[in-house]
């Protein structure tokens, strides 16, 4: 699935933005299948603006964002939901779990949202690689911010996609999860021919990206 971007710069931000260079806002720009791209920027310069604009989360933007050719105001209904369960996975910087949920049955409502696209067991083994197996039974609240961090992440990858959104996916992971992690998410994308969109502050060697852009 191609995305294009056409002179996109958020409205409350515009004047902003319109004062300093940027690869992203007021350019055009085109993400072809599968390629994994770096968006690196400073706190606020509109990471997370970027990424809730890509899930359409936000439409207080000027500019043009084309999903397959149909321009993203035009999803709707249930062609959004379909997006967002078939195409698009994504890992907030907030991670919006359900706190009173376990960290099981926050994945599993991925997993189960339509035909299952892999088997209940995929959750035991993704969370034997991040280390989390014996919070699963925890309630989300329960845990620390870098264990709901994996949990955000394991939740992302039992769902299809065919692009992956991801905003300060690491924040709050040591050099050695974040290494797990990595290669866990590198290894699906690339499984399934996936493109990957990931915001941070600093460079990083996390992903063998195509593209860094600077926001």
């Amino acid at each position: 699935m191609h995305i294009q971007l056409q002179q996109i710069v958020p409205v409350p931000l515009k004047d902003k933005f319109s004062k300093r260079g940027s690869d992203v806002w007021n350019n055009n720009l085109q993400f072809a299948p599968g390629e994994w791209i770096k968006i690196k920027a400073p706190s606020g310069t509109g990471k997370t603006t970027l990424v809730h604009i890509l899930y359409k989360l936000r439409s207080d933007y000027e500019g043009t964002i084309l999903w397959n050719n149909t321009p993203l105001q035009q999803i709707t209904g249930d062609a959004l939901a379909a997006m967002r369960q078939q195409q698009v996975s994504i890992v907030f910087q907030d991670l919006r779990l359900f706190p009173n949920l376990t960290a099981r049955e926050n994945i599993e409502l991925n997993r189960v949202l339509q035909e299952p696209y892999c088997e209940s067991s995929t959750i035991d083994a993704m969370a034997e690689v991040l280390g989390i197996t014996h919070i699963l039974h925890q309630k989300a609240a329960l845990c620390s911010y870098g264990e709901q961090q994996r949990i955000a992440i394991i939740r992302a990858m039992v769902q299809p996609f065919s692009w992956l959104l991801m905003d300060e996916p690491f924040s709050h992971l040591d050099q050695q999860n974040i290494t797990k992690a990595a290669a866990l998410i590198a290894a699906e994308c690339t499984k399934r021919n996936a493109g990957i969109i990931l915001t941070d502050l600093e460079d990083d060697t996390f992903f063998k990206y195509h593209k860094t852009l600077y926001l």
